[in-house]
């Protein structure tokens, strides 16, 4: 809150303000250096404020200025912030019953309630993720864990050496699909190499026959997984879901849609018909950090089938017990500190409902198409 007004004074200011300062990097870490000063004695919170009015506030990214043009970050949407401020005061780790009974049971009922909002069969599952680039990786680990499971061993306990042929073990997908899958393959040890990238037609989605031509080039059995992409990151182009899935379900490959950008906007009846075949896929990401207006991060997983969530199982003695039988989100995926990111999402679409979430996604793409005019 500004100490001259109140909290609307302030959103009017941030609505006003500059964008960005516009300083130099010399001049930003100039002026940022007294943050790091750290000294026996603290300092009043009062203080505190205004040394970061001073230093730090002018240059950060002003969201709310109406200037501001992103396809990406957006500043918290009221409810959003408001179950954010209560994740803070809560602070609550949410691996298991254990460490939060009503944390990890909030987050295993958003996780079905989000899999039933999106359309994707009775059986799947969800799991909050760091980000998109977090769940891309998992996705691509839980596609080479089963690619292992067919050639007879699991890879958590031989790794990639359990593989016959390592130096041919490849993942499809799009010339334009996001540069996570590079960090992906790299932190599988699989290395840039084992991605195979697919052309892009006219409107920027993956050329299907091309699709088909790389399967057969590269050898069913070397292809441990297929990324489609709904909504690419400089286009918004969504690749063609049903095709890519059907084909590569017939040809018993894993396929995972990268929606960490697009997702959402197959909430929108209009533009759904561009979706059609996500619930085919085995896995799907989204950042519901982006368009959703929740506070950063914010990312979700989605799996086809629950128990492929099982790949990520792992028990100690001390924490997540085999025997425990209670709602534990942290064994589906790796973070054992888990933040309460369900909380800000739910407040938020509560909050707004999805009656205006929909008008919220709608709104930007009709300004583009009058602008096209």
């Amino acid at each position: 809150m500004n100490r001259s007004g109140s909290m609307s004074d302030e959103k009017e200011n941030k609505k006003t303000a500059r964008i960005f300062s516009g300083a130099s990097p010399e001049k930003v870490a100039q002026d940022l250096s007294p943050l790091i000063h750290f000294k026996e004695q603290g300092m009043p919170l009062s203080e505190l404020r205004a040394l970061l009015e001073k230093s730090l506030f002018p240059h950060l990214m002003n969201y709310a200025s109406p200037q501001f043009q992103s396809m990406f970050n957006t500043f918290p949407e009221p409810g959003a912030k408001f179950g954010a401020v209560l994740e803070i005061q809560y602070n609550q780790g949410v691996t298991n019953w254990q460490v939060s009974p009503g944390g990890a049971m909030l987050e295993e009922l958003c996780a079905r309630a989000l899999c039933h909002m999106f359309g994707f069969p009775p059986d799947s599952d969800a799991t909050f993720m760091y980000c998109g680039t977090s769940a891309n990786l998992q996705a691509l680990f839980l596609a080479l864990h089963r690619h292992a499971e067919k050639q007879g061993f699991d890879l958590c306990q031989k790794g990639i050496t359990g593989f016959e042929n390592p130096e041919k073990l490849f993942l499809l997908c799009s010339e334009d699909a996001h540069f996570s899958l590079k960090h992906a393959v790299r932190t599988l040890g699989l290395g840039e190499k084992s991605l195979v990238p697919v052309k892009v037609d006219q409107n920027r989605r993956m050329d299907v026959n091309h699709f088909q031509q790389k399967i057969d080039q590269t050898g069913r059995k070397n292809i441990f997984g297929v990324v489609a992409t709904a909504g690419t990151t400089s286009t918004g182009s969504v690749d063609p879901l049903s095709l890519i899935a059907e084909i590569s379900i017939n040809e018993n490959i894993w396929v995972h849609i990268d929606g960490a950008y697009g997702l959402a906007y197959s909430l929108v009846p209009e533009w759904e018909p561009l979706f059609q075949g996500k619930e085919l896929a085995d896995s799907v990401s989204w950042d519901p950090h982006k368009q959703f207006g929740v506070p950063i991060p914010n990312s979700v997983l989605f799996v086809k089938n629950e128990q492929d969530f099982e790949r990520m199982t792992l028990y100690s003695d001390y924490f997540n017990p085999s025997q425990d039988t209670h709602p534990n989100p942290g064994l589906k995926s790796a973070p054992s500190t888990r933040p309460f990111s369900a909380l800000p999402l739910i407040t938020s679409i509560l909050h707004q409902g999805l009656k205006k979430i929909r008008h919220r996604l709608r709104s930007p793409l009709e300004a583009v198409k009058k602008a096209a005019v």
